[in-house]
């Protein structure tokens, strides 16, 4: 038997004393009248009073002696040291109290003190069972060396944190700072819309025809329609006939799903927040972003300077508005809107850039992701690409070749994606059967031909401006997490048995 098994051995003997002794070992609830955090915030008060507490919580230290003995206590607010003496809680359940280890659950009454070395604890009257834990939780040891605290077989393996989210919350705290975090700003997204006349819905996950965006679908099957259904890769087109049907201000946080690959930016289950304002164009929502984000990042970062990565952020408004094609021949050096297409595809062939599809929308998107996405370090909104990448924007008036589009990059990261949104049915029923030719000659996140929706279009649709953005992208940024695992609870990994 290994050394985990004997442990886990040990603690199940442990268990079936507590039931020879007449314990329950699971009870199904448990009174309290304090978090721990409110013990500390005022400890004076609950002194002077003689205030009983009930405090619950996992026991996270332990020293166990004859007559009473210490542990540590922790629930979600905080840690406190508990002092239980057998005289006070009487032999029956100090004898329970023994059966206790690591990782149990406890509820513990008494009343405040301060022990002989200045700790504030709690003296118990009264203790109960609450869980027992049968497998022994990872040893974390910390130790303060001048003044400062240094952690001992610290729960550190990136892989192993993410496949067990639950062990990385337990040891290590600011990882729960994390989610906090990406809690208040998605809490913050609703306000400031709500705020501004947007209502919330709702719109299918399980899409007879997806669309929306450049991306391949997850497929399933519906057996009592037998017939198959994709999950949703984007919102865009339901939350479009919502416009349609006469709702100005829409948005929605939605999960969406890509079956694409996976890198330290993409998970193919992923949190966005789309939204479609009536009457407006891609100015507009430039602007609403920046009002939005720049509001976000002062609540939860506390100022408009961040770190993101080695890199020093300045959020404060107004950000940098700069053409896509402009872009491209400051950072790759090629004049787009004056080479030739052998020229492009020279130009992509000289410095390794794989094409999947040789079209000129390609070209230019692929150079501009070799070239210039990893110097986009400030606040920039990247405005006006190539129509023939962006079958859903409206073109611009001046160069029909380029649509009213803008995605917005801040600390190399991709954040968010907006069109003017094409309004025009007979336009867009073009476009989209020029995306599925494409999608004839190899390009897989080619958009389909969504007839119900053309038809909705037919019925007439205001000017509009549409957003997505990236939740989890931006839950990276305010954090200055450099992975998007470190911002999704339970990311996609592969199977530990692809190892074996």
């Amino acid at each position: 038997m290994d050394n985990e098994n004997q442990l886990i051995h040990a603690r199940k003997e442990k268990l079936r004393r507590l039931l020879e002794m007449g314990t329950n070992p699971f009870p199904t609830k448990a009174e309290r009248t304090h978090h721990i955090k409110d013990i500390f915030d005022d400890p004076e008060l609950l002194i002077k009073n003689k205030t009983s507490v009930d405090v619950v919580g996992r026991i996270r230290s332990l020293r166990k002696m004859g007559k009473a003995s210490f542990c540590h206590i922790e629930d979600e607010t905080g840690k406190i040291q508990i002092y239980i003496k057998r005289d006070d809680v009487g032999q029956e359940k100090y004898k329970v109290f023994k059966q206790c280890d690591l990782g149990d659950f406890v509820h513990v009454r008494g009343f405040i003190f301060y022990t002989q070395t200045n700790e504030l604890s709690i003296h118990a009257e009264e203790f109960t069972f609450l869980a027992k834990a049968i497998r022994p939780l990872p040893v974390v040891k910390e130790k303060i060396e001048d003044g400062k605290k240094v952690v001992y077989d610290q729960f550190a393996d990136k892989e192993l944190r993410y496949r067990k989210r639950y062990l990385d919350l337990l040891l290590n705290p600011e990882v729960k700072e994390t989610f906090k975090t990406r809690s208040k700003v998605i809490k913050m997204m609703r306000e400031f819309l709500d705020a501004r006349g947007y209502i919330e819905v709702e719109t299918p996950i399980l899409q007879p025809i997806y669309g929306g965006a450049a991306a391949q679908p997850f497929v399933t099957q519906h057996n009592k329609l037998d017939m198959e259904l994709y999950l949703r890769i984007a919102d865009e087109l339901y939350l479009k006939r919502l416009v349609i049907g006469g709702f100005e201000k829409v948005y929605e946080v939605c999960k969406d799903f890509r079956n694409e690959g996976m890198d330290r930016t993409h998970n193919p289950e992923f949190t966005q927040i789309e939204l479609y304002e009536a009457y407006a164009d891609y100015n507009d929502i430039m602007n609403l972003v920046e009002d939005m984000l720049t509001g976000i990042v002062r609540e939860v970062c506390g100022t408009l300077e961040i770190k993101y990565d080695k890199h020093a952020i300045d959020m404060s408004k107004p950000w940098q508005r700069k053409p896509m094609l402009e872009l491209i021949k400051e950072y790759a050096g090629i004049d787009i809107e004056n080479s030739s297409m052998e020229k492009l595809l020279a130009f992509c062939k000289e410095h390794e850039i794989e094409l999947d599809v040789e079209s000129f929308g390609k070209i230019v998107d692929e150079i501009f992701k070799r070239f210039v996405e990893d110097n986009l370090i400030q606040p920039t909104f990247v405005i006006d690409f190539p129509k023939e990448i962006s079958p859903l924007a409206k073109s611009k008036p001046e160069n029909p070749q380029l649509v009213e589009r803008f995605e917005i990059f801040i600390g190399g990261l991709e954040l968010g994606n907006c069109f003017s949104e094409l309004n025009d049915p007979i336009d867009q029923r073009e476009r989209l059967e020029s995306q599925a030719k494409q999608r004839e000659l190899g390009d897989v996140e080619a958009n389909e031909v969504d007839e119900d929706f053309l038809e909705a279009m037919e019925y007439g649709m205001p000017p509009t401006g549409g957003l997505g953005l990236g939740i989890d992208r931006i839950v990276m940024l305010f954090t200055n997490s450099h992975n998007i695992k470190d911002v999704i609870l339970f990311p996609q990994m592969r199977p530990e048995s692809h190892y074996e």
